[in-house]
């Protein structure tokens, strides 16, 4: 078989690229009379019958030149530089120069051409043939870009302007427009033509204006014979001719890409069975195997959709046929009354719970309908539980029908509020377990009682019961009615959506509007009752109603003079003015929809060649003449399109004329609006006898259309024969090595000289075990084969001979090897270096990536002249000798000191190459020691860089482990309470003691104490304590030595004293302690104090809640810059802890715990005398420095003459004062003496602070002599 150049891709990493050269079909005459069948419509869908055909483009007369320039790639060097090379011809039928001058006045030919050749530099010529009436130009340009501008150009600017529509399947838009509309944005750039596509608004075709209702047919039937199933969008292309085609043939190209898929649906399920089907939903999935599909089900309509791929979607739809006829004919039925409300409960989930539960399916009658009749369906041993699951769900939940107030008016206005509001939402937020059910729009109508169902708890339901009743209550004389023809509903509500709000805002009234689809002309005006402004007064309700009532109706007045019109049109063209898809009918009516139109028996006449146009006058009259037009273009368009001819072509032609899918005939119809129809002729008798040899059989061509676009199509199909006939092929020796340089990437240049010669060039695949390449043609992998015409595959036969002798001179290899170490030093900082050399030799360089296991040497590889090559590998080399020659060695270092020769965070290594000379780059470091990984049982280290810094890395190494070798590690016996003297603040002692004999010294508790090892004289320390022990490692002198001073600075435990305990009250304790004051002056006299107990709780009461204002001193004289201050007074210990604490003295001598009793003696006095809290709040803290004084003179000075105890806050304003507080009484012998008292201590002490506070803003008075 033949292969494509795409498929040659995937050998040199090109995959994913599209196939640029489809294959050719090998249509001999016997296969055609193999595979033929006499008198039977051919299959234009086969791909083997009809293969795609090669280009059509003629051939170029001339000599063709060279197209293996320099611009077409980065290695293929133009023979040629001075002469243009690139070149193209084309045919115009008929010059259009009315669009091309200036003021009016038409330009000539040689005007365009002049501004042609001006402006993208190129050649152009041209010649007239009088007697056909064609134009033919030919264009040289230098570069392809300029030659397409300059066609395109002409092709503008002398073509007629046209407008042509192609109508688009639905689902093909969105690959159309594309991401963002990339697509069309690029078939618009490329062909210069307006491309337009209606709004996706328009696209939806509106139930009841218009369209063709199809009727059911009960069968599966797939979307390119159903209208309804795939509708088509008009694409309207406008632009000159010959580009308008081209953007034709894009768009086609890409509706023809995504029309392998197919939807079908299974029509008229019986309802019975609906909800079986239903419930295998995977069984259908399961069908399509290993295809694409997509289930719908449309339970209303019974109908299910299948969409996907389509042998898939086949599938599917055989095995859902099966399923619906199997149940058809096994199910039985039972049918039982039920009160209509109950079917509430039987439908929806729970219809789906009991036929998982029973087997059965439960049926009802429509919420519209009066019936109460049930049916069970299933099996018949399956019947009794299915009746018993359905009496189980119609009473498990409690139904309430709440009816309406009528008369039937106003509970539709009341229910259209209900609907409008979303009150049902509103009741369910009310009330979670309650499910509200309200009779459709639609059904509202047509019955004469309208009930709201309620399912749920009896409760929860007579609770919206009750809220529903003051809804309804609040609405009772609050709605009216009133008509306005619904096709100005929508002109009303989109030109005063303002007016309509401020009638709400202003008279409190909504006006509901019903939906479009409907066609109901009544409007329900409401008295809003949920606003706040709302009315209780049904005279103010009847008022505001009237006010909106008149303002709506002058609104309908002034909206539209509505008329309707019967315009008389035969059956047989309502199909033009409905349009596929309805869409000719939507572009009548417009997006305002102010129209409808009704089409045949929906017109509602005793004959149906009627069309019914109802709406706005002028809107009317202009549909009803568009109809007309239409109506006329559809007769002429039957008189011009019924011209045919036919005429016979040898058979083996006519796989390639119709193409792959019937892609030439389908491109023919696209492009010439013609019908080509193609059948076998054959003579029955031979059919019957076959004695004679049919070594000439025909094949009948019919094509129907406009008679001069028949003339066109029969043209070009017999000027394909010819170039069919015309066709040779010839097979190429070419070294198997140029075929990727020859294909180009993504196959450019191959695909540039098959569309230049309109040839068809293969190049083998992966070569087999006979040396044979895996391909249609039997090639070899040296052979390329080239088929079409004569003169086109001499043509592109020159050209690859030229291409390959090029290729022979330019694109030789040169393979070498450069020391790893060397690579990123060629390769320079994000490439410069190597991208130098490229740009200087003209040559490609690949660089291999370094191999995993670090080899000494990296692959290079360098392809071009042979200059270039020699110059590019001199280049490499001269860097690669400017980098020392390296050298490895190695040492074997124990595993337990390679931890302390890296150091922390690889410091000591960094600080070993530094001493050694080395680099301070991290990154060059990193290769120049590697110490054998965590786990890996090994001791050797490996060195590894230039000769010189090896030995002295290695030297020092070697010196470094001698020195830890000779270590070892004593312990020193020091009691652990001194470890933090010897270690100092900051570990400064520590450092010394380390620095000055090159010694570690490890405390307990640090993190490496455990790893450093037991100390040698472990067993003299057997007696010590282990939390006593330090450990000293390093040289052995230098151990001994700092043990020695270690020793020195051991303090001799304190002698043992007397010891003395004393009980102190707990409530005391804060008092005492003096925020650990006292127990400091205790240790002055030799006094060490262990408590067993402490308080749990301060002793301090907390300070009680006060609202008063901030005030001062009754006798002082009120001062704006004295502070405000806030005063109160509590009784202290009355929150106090009970109970009492031991404190145990040990003191060295027996006059330190004399004088420590009596000191504790004395507080606990003091204690005792401190009967109050005081706590003073000031205003101002900025005042508080001033108070506490230098290093707190002023608080020591006060609690010295007060006897107070002060503490200032340092999160808040308040002083807590703590001391004496109490009052005298003098009691005189007269009545009228009033009780005189002296200050206390905290009052004292608190008045000392203000006055300190007082004083702390005034500057110092100075007086002058």
């Amino acid at each position: 078989m033949a292969i494509s150049a795409a498929d040659l891709q995937r050998r040199h990493q090109l995959e994913g690229a599209p196939d640029p050269f489809p294959s050719l079909a090998d249509s001999t005459p016997k296969a055609n009379k193999a595979t033929a069948s006499n008198g039977l419509e051919l299959d234009t869908d086969s791909q083997s019958a009809f293969p795609s055909l090669a280009s059509s483009t003629p051939v170029t007369a001339s000599a063709a030149k060279p197209a293996w320039g320099s611009s077409n790639g980065p290695r293929i060097k133009a023979t040629v530089v001075k002469a243009p090379i690139f070149a193209d011809t084309f045919t115009i039928a008929a010059l259009d120069l009315s669009n091309t001058g200036k003021d009016g006045k038409p330009a000539t030919l040689g005007d365009v051409m002049r501004q042609v050749i001006a402006k993208y530099k190129v050649k152009v010529e041209a010649s007239a043939n009088q007697r056909t009436r064609q134009t033919t130009f030919h264009i040289k340009a230098d570069t392809q870009k300029e030659l397409d501008k300059a066609k395109r150009s002409l092709l503008a600017l002398l073509s007629p302007t046209v407008t042509s529509t192609i109508q688009a399947p639905a689902s093909t838009i969105a690959s159309i427009i594309g991401p963002k509309g990339a697509t069309l944005k690029q078939i618009r750039d490329q062909t210069s033509v307006r491309v337009d596509i209606p709004p996706r608004d328009s696209l939806t075709v509106p139930n009841g204006n218009g369209r063709a209702n199809g009727s059911a047919s009960g069968k599966a039937t797939p979307s390119s014979l159903d209208d309804d199933d795939e509708p088509t969008v008009p694409v309207t292309l406008t632009g000159p001719q010959p580009l308008v085609l081209e953007a034709q043939a894009l768009l086609n190209q890409i509706i023809s890409t995504k029309t392998s898929k197919s939807t079908q649906r299974v029509r008229d399920i019986p309802a019975h069975v609906l909800p079986f089907i239903a419930a295998r939903r995977a069984t259908f999935l399961a069908a399509a195997q290993d295809g694409w599909i997509d289930l719908t089900l449309e339970r209303v309509t019974r109908e299910i959709t299948v969409s996907g791929d389509r042998e898939a979607v086949v599938r599917v739809i055989e095995v859902i046929k099966a399923t619906v006829e199997g149940f058809s004919s096994n199910l039985t039925s039972l049918k039982m009354s039920l009160p209509k409300r109950q079917h509430r409960l039987l439908t929806g989930k729970a219809a789906e719970a009991i036929l998982a539960k029973s087997k059965c399916a439960v049926v009802v009658a429509g919420h519209s309908e009066a019936s109460e009749e049930v049916t069970v369906w299933g099996q018949a041993a399956d019947l009794p539980a299915g009746l018993g699951a359905v009496m189980e769900s119609a009473n498990s939940k409690y139904i309430h029908e709440f009816p309406l107030p009528g008369p039937i008016a106003t509970s539709r206005q009341i229910l259209a509020y209900m609907i409008r509001n979303q009150y049902g939402n509103t009741l369910k937020a009310a009330h979670p377990g309650v499910e509200v059910f309200f009779p459709a729009p639609a059904e509202a109508e047509k019955l004469s009682t309208l009930n709201i169902d309620l399912v749920g708890e009896k409760a929860a339901v007579d609770g919206v019961v009750r809220q529903i009743s003051e809804l309804i209550g609040k609405l009772i004389g609050a709605t009216r009615s009133l008509s306005i023809d619904w096709l100005i509903h929508r002109v009303i509500t989109g030109k005063n959506v303002k007016k309509l709000k401020q009638l709400h805002d202003v008279h409190n009234v909504l006006a509901i509007f019903p939906n479009e689809a409907l066609e109901q002309s009544t409007v329900v005006l409401v008295y809003d009752p949920s606003t706040a402004s709302a009315s209780a007064s049904p005279d103010d309700k009847k008022k505001h109603l009237d006010d909106v009532e008149k303002e709506l109706l002058k609104l309908a007045k002034d909206a539209a003079d509505v008329k309707s019109e019967k315009v008389e049109v035969e059956a047989r063209w309502h199909d033009a003015v409905v349009g596929q898809g309805g869409t000719t009918l939507n572009a009548i009516i417009g997006e305002d929809k102010t129209l409808s139109i009704k089409v045949g028996a929906e017109a509602g006449d005793a004959s149906v060649d009627v069309i019914l146009v109802r709406g706005a006058s002028a809107d009317v009259d202009k549909a009803v003449a568009e109809i007309l037009k239409i109506v006329e273009h559809a007769k002429n368009d039957e008189i011009d399109n019924s011209h045919s001819t036919e005429f016979d072509i040898d058979k083996e032609y006519v796989g390639r004329i119709v193409g792959a899918q019937g892609s030439g005939v389908n491109r023919l119809r696209d492009q010439l609006g013609v019908k080509v129809d193609v059948s076998d002729d054959f003579d029955d008798k031979e059919k019957e006898g076959k004695r004679k040899k049919a070594v000439h059989q025909k094949s009948k061509i019919k094509i129907t259309g406009r008679q001069e676009n028949v003339e066109e199509a029969k043209r070009r199909i017999l000027s394909q024969v010819d170039r069919l006939a015309d066709e040779t092929s010839e097979v190429l020796k070419i070294p198997n090595q140029y075929h990727s340089s020859l294909i180009g990437q993504s196959g450019k240049y191959a695909i540039r000289l098959e569309e230049k010669y309109s040839v068809k060039i293969t190049f083998p695949r992966h070569t087999a075990e006979n040396g044979e390449g895996k391909t249609r043609e039997a090639l070899k992998a040296d052979e390329v084969l080239i088929k079409g015409g004569k003169k086109g595959v001499a043509g592109a036969k020159a050209e690859l001979v030229d291409a390959v002798e090029f290729e022979k001179e330019s694109n030789n290899v040169l393979k070498f090897t450069v020391a790893t170490r060397s690579v990123a030093r060629i390769l320079g900082k994000g490439g410069a270096s190597i991208n130098e050399i490229k740009d200087t030799t003209e040559a490609q360089i690949d660089v291999d990536k370094a191999s995993e296991d670090g080899g000494a040497l990296t692959n290079i590889t360098v392809r071009g002249t042979k200059k270039a090559i020699n110059a590019a590998k001199a280049a490499i080399l001269a860097i690669a000798d400017q980098i020392a020659e390296e050298t490895t060695a190695s040492i074997m270092v124990e595993s337990k000191f390679h931890r302390t020769l890296i150091g922390a965070g690889g410091q000591g290594l960094k600080e070993l190459v530094l001493r050694c000379g080395g680099p301070s780059d991290p990154k060059l470091q990193a290769g120049l020691i590697r110490f054998p990984r965590q786990g890996e049982p090994s001791d050797e280290v490996k060195l590894r860089g230039e000769p010189k810094l090896v030995n002295k890395l290695k030297a020092e190494l070697e010196k470094a482990v001698a020195t830890l070798r000779d270590r070892v590690i004593l312990g020193v016996d020091i009691p652990a309470p001194q470890h933090r003297a010897l270690i100092g603040r900051g570990g400064q002692h520590l450092n010394e003691l380390q620095s000055k004999r090159d010694v570690q010294i490890q405390f307990p508790g640090s993190r490496s104490y455990n790893q450093v090892g037991e100390p040698e004289n472990l067993v003299d320390l057997a007696e010590s304590d282990v939390a006593n022990i330090v450990k000293v490692s390093g040289s052995r002198a230098a151990c001994e030595a700092t043990i020695e001073e270690l020793k020195t600075h051991i303090r001799p435990p304190a002698p043992v004293g007397v010891v003395e305990t004393v009980t102190v009250p707990l409530k005391y304790h804060h008092a005492i302690s003096q925020q650990g004051n006292f127990f400091r002056n205790l240790r002055s006299y030799g006094v060490q104090v262990d408590q067993s107990e402490h308080p749990s709780k301060s002793a301090v009461p907390s300070r009680p809640a006060s609202t008063a204002a901030p005030t001062g001193r009754i006798d002082e004289d009120e001062d704006e810059s004295a502070p405000k201050v806030q005063w109160e007074v509590v009784t202290n210990y009355q929150d106090a802890e009970d109970g009492d604490s031991t404190w145990t003295l040990k003191a060295r001598d027996q006059a330190g715990l004399e004088r420590a009793q009596k000191a504790i003696k004395a507080a606990i006095e003091h204690a005792e005398r401190m009967s109050h809290v005081g706590y003073l709040t000031l205003s101002d803290r900025s005042v508080f420095p001033r108070i506490v004084g230098t290093k707190g003179a002023n608080v020591a000075r006060l609690r010295t003459e007060t006897g107070a105890d002060i503490t200032v806050g340092r999160e808040d304003n308040t002083i807590v004062i703590m001391g004496q507080f109490f009052l005298v009484l003098l009691v005189s012998h007269e009545i009228d003496t009033k009780p005189l008292g002296s200050e206390s201590a905290i009052v004292a002490a608190k008045d000392a602070i203000v006055d300190i506070a007082s004083n702390a803003g005034r500057p110092q008075r100075r007086y002058q002599d």
